[in-house]
């Protein structure tokens, strides 16, 4: 066909059109070579548990904030992996059913190249303190299991409380893009938006991690980050014997003293209607209750009585706080260093937990100190057979919310100083946006070198490149369709005449 719109015109119309049928192969040819998936997967060897992440990110923007997602997750059956000092080769027989799960989440041809990791928390802080030898055979137990698997083993290794807190605020600021994003034409952008503080709860330990401008009087609470070219100073403190579990079986070891160590004791924090019978071994098996172990034979047993009194409660845990000495200007507790906090808060793991109970289960909100003291001598005063009507599905743990609920407002309100004005900044949650807030991926993009102590400039170029390549093809495909319909144009006219 020829349009006689001017000199080889045909000729042009299929130019532009081969033109542009290359660039828009080039360009899906492109993105599909930048489309790959990597996988990255981090045991988290909690006290109380061990849960599998398997995290997963474009092939191409390693070094980008926000893009790491969680894949998949999976809880290990049965305790931490500190539970099994006396029967190491358990411990890694535990991670069999969930490493059988990577296995299947992560793409056969991709296993090689997975780095995997396990990092051991403040069970394991515990059992190294206690028994340094079987901490060690625990920790080759479950290595030896984790190297019998296709993925890039790196190492297994009980982490410090600092590098916990800082590898929990790491995570919580990634995810929510408060170090770097960038724009449309692919430039990075130092958000407006300061970092948030992060505050975790978990089975024998608790960690307090924020961003501050004040002096940090103990240099062991101090670190400096620079992570996307921006430098942070950190406070950071962690805090072992103050996690859930170890809370709990410090207060029974409160409860006990008070009353002489009788057959027969009242635990004010447990509810009306519930008792257990209990061996002394269980509450004095740990180093954060041993300093107050009895001269009583350890298999003997003791009946504890609930009796719902919100009051002596309170008496009872804050007892498990120093609030008097400080040889710092200011302090938290037990003579620790801490300056005043300032700015957001997001507090995840139990501190999650015990406040979705008491805004899901007991229906009420908690905006203010107030509403927290108030929601736990609620739950206090709440008998047992109430409680199981509210939550039968709840019933291991059920007992135990009045205490939790009391240490949760003693700790962030006597202990970390939030008052009516910075209260309301805290936010409880245990995700952001589907991935899950903790230390372990925070963990892995610094040991995966995924955040750049520099500002990174070469993907700037990359997207740079796809807009160019974007608007060029736009044009071409413009000035093909301008042609052909001038063209068009021009032939119908002549047709006419």
């Amino acid at each position: 066909m020829t349009y006689g719109c001017f000199p080889d015109a045909d000729s042009l119309v299929n130019l532009l059109l081969l033109v542009s049928l290359q660039v828009i192969s080039g360009v899906m040819q492109c993105l599909a070579s930048k489309s790959e998936t990597s996988y990255g997967i981090v045991l988290d060897a909690g006290s109380s548990h061990t849960a599998m992440f398997i995290y997963k990110w474009p092939a191409d923007k390693e070094n980008d904030t926000g893009v790491v997602s969680e894949h998949s997750m999976c809880d290990v059956e049965g305790p931490g992996i500190s539970s099994y000092s006396s029967n190491p080769l358990a411990a890694g027989t535990s991670l069999e059913h969930c490493l059988s799960q990577a296995l299947r989440d992560v793409p056969k041809e991709k296993h090689a190249g997975t780095p995997l990791y396990l990092g051991a928390t403040a069970g394991m802080r515990l059992l190294n303190i206690a028994d340094p030898q079987a901490s060690d055979a625990v920790l080759r137990a479950v290595a030896a299991t984790l190297k019998t698997h296709p993925f890039d083993f790196r190492g297994a290794k009980i982490l410090s409380g600092e590098e916990e807190g800082v590898f929990g605020w790491v995570t919580a600021n990634y995810l929510l893009e408060n170090f770097i994003k960038r724009g449309w034409l692919g430039e990075w952008i130092q958000p407006q938006k300061k970092t948030l503080g992060a505050m975790d709860f978990g089975g024998a330990s608790t960690q307090i991690t924020f961003e501050t401008r004040d002096t940090i009087e103990n240099p062991r609470n101090e670190v400096m980050l620079k992570l996307y070219g921006q430098a942070y100073k950190v406070y950071t403190h962690s805090f072992l014997c103050y996690g859930r579990d170890q809370v709990l079986k410090r207060l029974l070891s409160k409860f006990l003293q008070a009353e002489r160590y009788q057959e027969t004791v009242s635990h004010s924090c447990w509810p009306m209607g519930y008792n257990k019978s209990l061996l002394l071994s269980s509450i004095y098996d740990s180093p954060c209750t041993e300093k107050e172990r009895p001269s009583l034979a350890l298999n003997t047993t003791v009946t504890l009585v609930g009796t719902g009194n919100g009051n002596l409660c309170t008496l009872h845990v804050s007892k498990l706080f120093d609030f008097t000495n400080c040889s710092f200007s200011h302090c938290s507790f037990d003579g620790v260093f801490q300056p005043k906090v300032s700015g957001n808060f997001i507090a995840f793991s139990a501190f999650f937990y015990t406040v979705d109970f008491i805004q899901t289960v007991m229906g009420r909100p908690v905006h203010l100190p107030s509403d927290l003291k108030d929601a736990a001598e609620t739950i206090c005063a709440t008998s047992w057979s109430e409680l199981l009507l509210k939550a039968p599905k709840l019933e291991k743990r059920l007992p135990d919310y009045c205490a939790i609920s009391t240490f949760v407002y003693l700790l962030t309100t006597k202990g970390y100083s939030f008052n009516n004005h910075s209260f309301p900044n805290i936010a409880f949650q245990k995700k952001a946006g589907e991935t899950s807030i903790g230390w372990a991926l925070g963990y892995m993009l610094n040991l995966t070198n995924m955040i750049p102590a520099e500002k990174p400039s070469s993907h700037k170029s990359m997207l740079y490149n796809y807009w160019v390549i974007l608007i060029l093809l736009f044009v071409v495909t413009t000035l093909t369709s301008l042609v052909t319909a001038i063209c068009l144009l021009r032939h119908s006219k002549s047709s006419i005449i």
